[in-house]
């Protein structure tokens, strides 16, 4: 029930006249938006197109057919809301804002009592209670309207006009409303005559701004080739003409009296607008010039293979993309042995080339870098054929430059022959069988020349596919894996392994000393000293290469590495010559002692690299265990065909030593590196104390061996790093394939089924590579993310000591300031010391050289 003015009580309610006026203007306001919300959205949208100018681009046809739409969009909407608006009144205010009150005290206050009136005492309580409401009543705030229109309008028509109409105050202007007249018959523009406006658009790749026609105060049009002319005429159609010679265009051109013009330069030439207000111009093109390209430098392949090319490029412009053709120059090849019969086809080499990131490409220099060591044409004569395209399209080709294709080198010879094999098979599949006849004449005598048997074996298996795909038809996928095969193997003998270098190495030192000790013949102990100086230079070139692979990308780390291997080989090289001397003139004692003086500087060797490893990280320990793993099953898979070797011939391996046989990778077996595990250290001690470690080894069944490499490989899983990255992820998974294949392995052994326990040691040794590979590049990506160079620094330093632990010198020069004499008893080491040089220059047999500096330093201390 809606209140009602009673008197005596209607003037309790004027203190509520601000919050009643408010309340009243909110209903105002809800109303007027409920009932006029589609005639305020018309009017926006039409407000939009007029100052957006959309009537200037529309043809006039359309732009009258919007007009009357919007006319009758406003009539409509005017006409609906007006039917359905009633004006707030005063009453339906106060009903308003009494609702937001407790207890309607407004009402309350606009009634009257009913019964009692004639009662003082029902008077009382009447007008306490009249009293109680006024007071809450004065507490009454403005009732907020609802302007929520969701049910009205389900689809927000109304914020689309007001977005619209929001973007045209920022982008449009509303004077252009204005110009709508312009458009009616008789307009004032009619009045003024015709006019014109023009905009000259260079191509966005150019940089340049775009030009006001209007503005130009010249006759002269200095404009880049490919600029967009735009022409828009007012008036009548015919007042104002084009005459242009810049287009070139031909056939069906639009007429001369059309109100848009729209072109693009071409030529040199003249535009001319015939008229009244018209004008001329002389237009030239600036040229946009083909791009140039060219190679700067030799390419150069890195030790890992990866051809580096120089080249620079530039354009007027900048260049958007280049590439690289290398194609085979048949004519420069020397056409004999397995390069006599006629290639396959094969397509060019077509690479991109490499662009800035970021800067300025109008001129640059790049370094093109691939790895090119496993394509058929490696080492053989190319043509390399730089081109690059610019925004415009221009294509430009430098002259062919001619050189033999960069890839990596084998320095093996057993590697290089497989590698040049694996060419012949690729330059042609009629060379398969003449590939496999060198092939079986390189594995006639294994012995000689295979480090591993584990190689021969690899080889044997990729030289009996061979022929059998020989004899039934080589196809391509057959061909491809062939050579993969090949591929993989003579890497595994080129790169080889410093641990069965060192091993070998130490093997040779044993035989040589126990031949002296024993009186060995003459041609013998030459045999033997010959077999030294080899193991000795494997050792010295897995560890440069070792060295290099390390430290490549390192400006200061390869300088330091070459001289020390420098300065060690030569010392080497004396000191064995010496010792063949004294063997020759009968002085094996001299001989023997001079040995064990080569033994001690390899042992500084070892020294020297393993301080060099004690700065080493978590995964880098890791890698190193898992090299170590990966060496020790090998060794097992060695051992395990020499057995199935001896089950078919039993006579087979009679003439093999038995320190051979315990060297081939048990656990027995001593590691190089700290902090491998309690396994290995065992390995270590046991064979410390006895000096029978490969007995140790052999007393051992393959299988036992097996199970024991396979909890070591175990404990390494639990201390892999790099959890939760991908990477990480994939070593584990990796590792986990090889755990079981190592299982598998292991059953096989215990049944004796040697066959099939070498498919699976070969399945466990694969996997621990792929592991080391993913391990690898873990260990990459989260040095990557590294910021601190303090640990770095403190790695270098840790990798530069000398054999005799000092820090070596600045720039990897091999001299240091630090003193020879450091720790606590400096002065005992001084007389042990000065001893060692007294004795030393007392040795008469000694160099002339060395006895020369000994006395020197006698002279000086």
């Amino acid at each position: 029930m809606a209140p009602t003015p009673q008197s005596g009580t209607y003037a309790k309610i004027t203190g509520l006249r601000l919050p009643l006026a408010l309340t009243r203007l909110g209903m105002l306001a809800e109303r007027l938006l409920r009932c006029f919300w589609p005639l305020f959205t018309v009017t926006l949208l039409t407000l939009a197109a007029l100052m957006m100018g959309l009537h200037d681009v529309l043809a006039v046809e359309v732009v009258w057919g919007g007009a009357v739409v919007a006319f009758v969009g406003l009539a409509v909407s005017a006409i609906w809301g007006g039917r359905r608006f009633r004006w707030p009144r005063r009453i339906d205010a106060l009903t308003r804002l009494d609702e937001t009150l407790p207890g309607r005290p407004i009402q309350a206050l606009m009634d009257s009592q009913a019964i009692g009136a004639g009662d003082s005492a029902s008077a009382d309580v009447w007008k306490a209670h009249q009293d109680r409401m006024a007071a809450r009543a004065a507490q009454a705030r403005p009732a907020a309207p609802n302007l929520r229109l969701a049910s009205r309008d389900p689809f927000a028509v109304r914020y689309v006009a007001v977005l619209a109409f929001a973007i045209a105050l920022l982008f449009g202007s509303i004077l252009r409303v204005g110009s709508v007249t312009d458009m009616a018959p008789g307009s004032a523009v009619a009045a003024m005559g015709p006019s014109w406006e023009g905009w000259i658009e260079p191509p966005r790749y150019t940089g340049r701004p775009t030009v006001y026609l209007n503005d130009v105060t010249g006759d002269v049009l200095r404009i880049p080739e490919g600029s967009r002319i735009t022409l828009r005429f007012y008036g009548e159609v015919g007042d104002l003409t084009l005459a242009e010679t810049v287009s070139g265009r031909a056939g069906e051109v639009p007429s001369a009296a059309d109100p848009v013009q729209d072109f693009l330069v071409t030529q040199n030439g003249d535009l001319r607008i015939d008229g009244s207000g018209g004008r001329s111009w002389s237009v030239e093109l600036i040229p946009d010039n083909a791009p140039e390209v060219a190679v700067v430098g030799q390419p150069e392949a890195s030790v890992n293979g990866e051809m580096s090319l120089p080249f620079e490029a530039r354009d007027d412009y900048g260049i958007v993309a280049g590439e690289a053709r290398i194609a085979l120059d048949l004519d420069a090849i020397e056409r004999s042995m397995g390069l006599a019969v006629e290639p396959e086809h094969r397509e060019p080499i077509v690479v991109p080339l490499p662009m800035p990131i970021a800067g300025n490409r109008q001129e640059f220099t790049e370094t093109l870098i691939e790895d090119f060591s496993q394509h058929p044409w490696a080492h053989l004569p190319v043509t390399i054929t730089l081109s690059a395209v610019d925004a415009a399209d221009l294509n430009a080709e430098a002259d062919p430059y001619s050189t033999d294709l960069p890839a990596r080198r084998f320095f093996d010879p057993l590697a290089g022959a497989i590698i040049e094999q694996r060419r012949d098979l690729l330059w042609s599949r009629d060379n398969a069988q003449r590939v496999a006849q060198v092939l079986r004449a390189i594995s006639h005598r294994p012995d000689d020349i295979f480090k591993s048997e584990t190689a021969y074996l690899r080889l044997r298996v990729t030289l009996r596919r061979l022929e059998t795909m020989t004899d039934i038809g080589l196809s391509l996928e057959a061909r491809d894996e062939i050579a993969q095969a090949l591929w993989d193997l003579a890497i595994v003998l080129e790169e080889g392994d410093l641990g069965d270098a060192l091993e070998r190495l130490r093997q040779a030192q044993e035989r040589l000393s126990e031949a002296m000790r024993n009186g060995a013949s003459d041609q013998e102990i030459a045999e033997l000293m010959q077999e030294l100086r080899e193991a000795t230079d494997d050792y010295l070139r897995q560890l440069s290469r070792q060295a290099q692979r390390e430290s490549e990308g390192n400006e200061d780390g390869p300088q330091f590495s070459e001289n020390m291997m420098q300065m060690n080989q030569d010392d080497l090289q004396r000191m064995m010559d010496r010792i063949q001397e004294l063997m020759e003139q009968g002085r094996m004692a001299e001989a023997q002692q001079a040995l064990e003086e080569l033994q001690q500087l390899m042992e500084n060797m070892r020294v020297t690299q393993g301080e060099g490893q004690q700065g080493q990280s978590e995964g880098q320990r890791a890698m190193e265990g898992l090299a170590e793993t990966l060496r020790e099953q090998q060794g097992l898979s060695d051992q395990a065909f020499r057995d199935l070797q001896e089950q078919f011939n039993p006579n087979a391996q009679q003439g093999e030593s038995q320190g051979n046989e315990g060297s081939s990778g048990g656990m027995g077996r001593g590691t190089e590196h700290d902090g491998q595990g309690q396994g290995r250290q065992q390995g270590q001690q046991q064979q410390g104390q006895s000096g029978q470690g490969g007995q140790q080894s052999g007393e051992q069944s393959l299988a036992d061996r097996q199970q024991a490499l396979r909890n070591e490989l175990q404990r390494q899983q639990g201390q892999l790093p790099g959890a939760g990255t991908p990477e990480g992820d994939a070593a584990r998974d990796a590792l986990d394939r090889a755990g079981r294949a190592m299982d598998g392995a292991e059953d096989a052994l215990r049944q004796d089924d040697f066959a099939s326990a070498i498919d699976q040691q070969s399945e466990a040794m694969e996997a621990l590579r792929e592991g080391m590979r993913s391990l690898g590049e873990a260990m990459a990506q989260q040095q990557q993310n590294q910021q601190g160079q303090g640990s770095e620094q403190s790695g270098r330093q840790a990798q530069n000591r000398d054999p005799l632990g000092r820090d070596s010198g600045s720039n990897g020069s091999l001299s240091t300031d630090e003193g020879l004499l450091q720790g606590e008893d400096v002065y005992r080491r001084a007389r042990d010391l000065l001893d060692e040089i007294r004795r030393r220059s007392g040795e008469g047999e000694r160099p002339d050289v060395e006895l020369d500096y000994l006395r020197r330093l006698l002279d000086r201390f």
